[in-house]
């Protein structure tokens, strides 16, 4: 029996999920004007608000690009891991796997674009109860790589321990 190729469901989650981030992006930056409104935002919900925020590093506020020197190295290093994750997706069997990793592409080619045209990556999306945020100011790119990167995780383990069970009983 001839393996399932899931190299089409892959590469339609990533450029989706690429179309989507910029959508939104291209939205709060001009029909929504975000950047003039400052930290006051647009309230959706008591616990989410739209906040513009230029994310000149990488996940978590790590590796700050203060330079062009600085900022063209990240872009390079985010290019370095997005070809590493498209490689794996290409190769991936698993049909779940293969989505999650076109999450993790879509989310990376995102944030690169932004990179690469502006000097810094913008984020967005302001999750919070009260004063808490249990995230820092995000955008749907870094949404899909969590998200992505958290299926991988699951997934893992998850068949891990059943393949281990498995063994056992055997």
């Amino acid at each position: 029996m001839a393996a399932v190729n899931h190299r089409p469901l892959g590469l339609t989650v990533a450029i989706v999920t690429l179309a989507l981030d910029q959508l939104i992006k291209y939205t709060v930056t001009y029909p929504l004007a975000l950047k003039s409104r400052m930290d006051e935002g647009i309230e959706i919900l008591p616990i989410f608000r739209l906040r513009w925020l230029e994310n000149r590093g990488v996940s978590m506020g790590f590796f700050h690009a203060d330079t062009d020197m600085m900022r063209w190295v990240l872009v390079g290093m985010t290019m370095l891991i997005s070809t590493f994750v498209g490689v794996w997706m290409w190769r991936e069997k698993a049909r779940q796997d293969v989505a999650a990793l076109g999450l993790v592409l879509g989310g990376a080619i995102g944030n690169i674009v932004d990179r690469v045209r502006l000097g810094y990556v913008i984020d967005y999306a302001d999750l919070h109860f009260g004063e808490w945020r249990p995230f820092l100011i995000f955008n749907l790119a870094d949404a899909a790589i969590t998200i992505g990167v958290l299926i991988l995780l699951a997934r893992a383990l998850l068949l891990r321990e059943k393949g281990a069970k498995t063994e056992s009983l055997n």
